[in-house]
């Protein structure tokens, strides 16, 4: 199934919205909204946390579509995720990019907050500070059931689906300091997710999927997980050995050689520009690019 955040225009007010979930119907057209079929919860970040996924696909499973897909505004598939994770330096020839040939032992781990994402068909936002903002097409994985110290082997079982991302970085800001990337990868509205999270039941093994990134229909990203140094289920078992994963957790599995400062001269996002990251077994996130 493909569960959507979104809003549409609310009944009390020409500017106001209102904030829903739900499900795509089988002809990928249609939405079968949950919001008012599920008590108790007031969006999908508040369905995985309560661990009620498979309440709200039961219930979709009976339901007819309220509304067509091409009437609603995308919103962040995953409103308020618990922590973002993110993973560096992981594709093969990510290494390369930063001339770094330490065979490094653990992954690189960085965090990021929810204001720093939109969702799909949104404008990716280039702050007047900076005109460094650049693309980074990753796979993101949404956890479905906490777990603390989860066993490689297990780590599957405790995936609810994956949505794509645009791990969106203002470049010049990730070297403001040593050891810190805090500030250039925190921008409001610089990245993305979306436009659905796919469940995992219908998502082959990780390492068959291919995923690519363009800008304005130019190729710039192409790779697999399969090319990972520290593969999907690897950083679900690092990542629960020092915290524990909580239901409606994201982590941004590292993105493939071709972000757009690894260029000579650089090739930095424009407004105007559009930028479309694929995996064909979960979906496209599309996003264009403005000024603040």
């Amino acid at each position: 199934m493909r569960f959507i955040s979104y809003s549409t225009p609310a009944t009390d007010g020409p500017d106001r919205r209102d904030h829903r979930f739900g499900v795509l119907d089988a002809s990928g057209e249609g939405v079968i909204d949950l919001s008012e079929r599920m008590a108790g919860v007031g969006n999908f970040s508040d369905v995985l946390a309560a661990e009620r996924l498979g309440e709200a696909a039961s219930i979709a499973a009976g339901a007819s579509a309220d509304l067509s897909l091409a009437d609603v505004t995308y919103e962040r598939t995953i409103p308020r995720p618990g922590r973002i994770f993110c993973i560096g330096v992981n594709y093969g020839g990510r290494a390369a990019e930063y001339q770094d040939t330490t065979d490094k032992s653990y992954p690189s781990v960085f965090v990021r907050f929810p204001s720093s994402f939109t969702g799909h068909e949104q404008a990716l936002v280039r702050p007047p500070e900076s005109d460094q903002l650049d693309y980074e097409g990753e796979i993101v994985i949404v956890i479905g059931k906490g777990g603390r110290r989860i066993a490689e082997a297990d780590a599957r079982s405790h995936i609810a689906g994956a949505c794509m991302g645009n791990e969106g970085t203002i470049r010049d800001w990730v070297r403001h300091a040593k050891f810190n990337v805090t500030q250039g990868k925190n921008w409001d509205s610089t990245g993305a997710i979306g436009p659905w999270m796919r469940t995992i039941d219908e998502i082959p093994d990780f390492e068959s999927l291919q995923i690519t990134t363009t800008v304005n229909g130019e190729l710039r990203q192409d790779d697999s997980p399969a090319t990972m140094k520290y593969p999907i289920e690897y950083q679900i078992a690092y990542l629960s050995t020092f915290c524990t994963l909580d239901p409606g957790d994201i982590i941004f599995t590292g993105t493939p050689t071709g972000a757009g400062a690894r260029f000579d001269p650089p090739i930095w996002l424009v407004p105007g520009d559009v930028v479309e990251i694929t995996v064909d077994e979960i979906g496209t996130l599309r996003n264009t690019v403005r000024d603040e």
